[in-house]
């Protein structure tokens, strides 16, 4: 996933002109970790074999706590989204990957009035600039 790597944040590119850094503590280090390297990650559960998003050890369809890293492709569906157009516009979405879970996530860098639930869509990371990056996504 090189072409995902992180860019900076700005108004272009985000839904607001400042993003903060998520506050990162031992369970979800390996994921932030990965989006400054442009990779997305989902937790695997070895004992029931789903796939899982946001970042926990425990598996929250069988309880299970063998879970493992899982690198997606970064790329997904459009589920469903919301467009807020008070001040600077910005849309959320959530977003099914390809690998099973949904996640909750802004869409940038495209036109709003084009988004169709259904629509492809890939993973974009946007640096936030105090050693993090975030996963948006956009339409292909």
């Amino acid at each position: 996933m090189s072409e995902a790597k992180a860019e900076t944040a700005t108004t272009k590119t985000a839904p607001r002109a400042k993003i903060r850094a998520p506050r990162i503590n031992d369970e979800s280090r390996p994921f932030w970790e990965a989006t400054t390297r442009g990779e997305l990650l989902v937790k695997h559960c070895t004992a029931c074999g789903e796939n899982h998003y946001f970042p926990r050890t425990f598996c929250p369809f069988c309880f299970s706590d063998t879970t493992e890293w899982l690198k997606c492709s970064g790329r997904g569906t459009l589920y469903t989204y919301s467009v807020t157009r008070r001040g600077e516009p910005y849309a959320i979405a959530y977003v099914t990957l390809e690998e099973g879970p949904t996640m909750l996530t802004n869409l940038i860098d495209c036109d709003f009035d084009k988004l169709a639930i259904g629509q492809a869509v890939k993973v974009k990371f946007v640096d936030t600039g105090e050693g993090s990056a975030l996963p948006f996504f956009v339409p292909g």
